[in-house]
């Protein structure tokens, strides 16, 4: 996996996870929904971005 890809997707989850936690703490659950979104989609990609570089190999 290309290492910019790598560190975007990975930033994505951790990003989606601080603003999930934040939501919660806060009570706000629309923040907190967005957050589970972002980390799902963070994921999917690492997910899409691993069985592409298995396939190379």
């Amino acid at each position: 996996m290309a290492a910019g890809k790598k560190a975007k997707n990975i930033g994505k989850s951790v990003k989606g996870k601080a603003k999930e936690v934040t939501g919660k703490a806060v009570g706000n659950e629309s923040l907190e929904a967005k957050g589970r979104a972002e980390q799902a989609a963070g994921d999917a990609k690492q997910a899409a971005q691993k069985a592409k570089d298995a396939l190379k190999h």
